[in-house]
């Protein structure tokens, strides 16, 4: 007998999902250059000439048993002791490769952090607007995620709503900064907020309540835009991680996870992920790629594109009159529709060939998504289209 949960996940699959198909099925009708499609955060800058070299060298001159067998369980040694380094010279806290784990991508991290420190009926609390594969990703767990209200006036986290949910229940928090889908990166302020409300309710419960740091977009902060170093502000943090986008490498399927060395038994956290993974099927990153991150773990791919695009977006936006967060990172950009009803909002934008993502999806009805990882020359031909959609349908 087929299980009915996973049967019954066939009729709400991914909506990002289902509009990229939809661009796909209409770039064979007109051209997919015709098309707009800002559903799909797919990295669209090239891979840095470094790591398309180390692969080459490394491929030609190194053994295959090397390069193509398996790894240890929690990742191979000399690649854990770089990232290690790498944390450590750039964010001062004292790593060492016992607090490191490597990961198939930010989602095999989080599935490992969320069997870290959960147990079946356990919550997990997350800030709206949300990444909405969190939902599963938790709650196949046996944990259950909770989704705190958006702050819409900055897309910081909602401090009243917060407090308000954050019971006994509740194991660990979810953040993602910056975040996807507004862009917005958590502010100094925010995150000292967060990690002395943390540490207030940890001693009230009498149990951690981790802090798990999803952050996959690190590295793709804007000019005049801090992005403070989360774990520097609350010791019992779980760091996961994705080369994914910094590198632009998202089918390598590579990150890791990064216990705070400060964090309770942060070394038996990570020997606990080599367990996990045995139980999960989810062990033993491809080793060509683990070596081949660790030489390029200082680099990353060209992201000034995205800042550009941003640019270009955020400023049309406002010219049409539209409500918007500006953002801070990431290739996303958030904005208030034009009605109500983002969906219907996102539905009517297809007439010009224009592919939006409502953000009821995220957590935040009322709002849609732009993926703006496309190459500049489309978004700036995409903006006749958006004063097209808004004149004809809204003025």
């Amino acid at each position: 007998m087929l299980v009915q949960k996973y049967k019954d996940m066939l009729s709400g699959k991914s909506v990002i999902r289902e509009l990229s198909e939809f661009a796909t099925a209409r770039g064979q009708e007109i051209g997919y250059e015709n098309v707009f499609d800002y559903s799909l955060g797919n990295p669209s800058v090239p891979v840095p000439q470094e790591f398309t070299d180390a692969m080459v060298h490394m491929l030609t001159e190194m053994g295959t048993n090397e390069l193509h067998g398996y790894s240890p369980s929690l990742g191979i040694t000399s690649v854990r002791e770089a990232v290690a380094a790498s944390l450590e010279k750039r964010f001062g806290l004292p790593y060492r490769k016992e607090h490191i784990f490597m990961a198939v991508g930010a989602a095999g991290a989080l599935a490992h952090a969320f069997r870290l420190v959960t147990e079946p009926g356990d919550e997990i609390l997350t800030f709206a607007p949300y990444f909405p594969e969190y939902g599963p990703y938790v709650n196949l767990t046996g944990a259950v995620l909770k989704v705190v209200p958006p702050d819409t006036e900055s897309f910081q986290i909602h401090f009243g709503k917060f407090e308000e949910m954050l019971t006994e229940k509740v194991m660990a928090v979810l953040i993602n900064t910056p975040n996807n889908p507004s862009g917005v990166v958590y502010s100094a302020e925010t995150l000292s907020r967060l990690a002395d409300l943390l540490r207030k309710k940890s001693a009230e419960f009498g149990h951690t309540i981790y802090l798990i740091s999803d952050e996959p977009y690190r590295e793709i902060v804007f000019a005049d835009v801090e992005a403070p170093c989360v774990s520097t502000f609350y010791d019992d943090t779980i760091m996961c991680y994705s080369f994914s986008k910094s590198l632009s490498i998202p089918g390598e399927r590579i990150g890791y996870v990064a216990v705070n060395p400060a964090c309770k038994d942060a070394e038996d956290m990570v020997y606990m992920c080599g367990q996990i993974s045995r139980g999960i099927g989810h062990n033993c990153p491809p080793s060509i790629i683990q070596l081949a991150v660790a030489k390029a773990l200082d680099l990353t791919a060209d992201l000034s594109v995205y800042e550009t695009n941003m640019n270009l977006l955020y400023h049309e936006l406002m010219e049409l009159g539209f409500t918007c967060v500006k953002p801070g990172g990431t290739f996303y950009i958030f904005p208030k529709a034009l009605e109500e009803d983002a969906k219907e909002f996102c539905r009517k934008a297809l007439k010009y060939d224009l592919v939006l993502v409502p953000g009821d999806t995220f957590g935040a009805p009322g709002y849609f998504r732009m993926a703006y990882c496309i190459d500049t020359e489309k978004v700036e031909r995409s903006l006749a289209a958006l004063r097209r959609f808004v004149k004809e349908t809204y003025h």
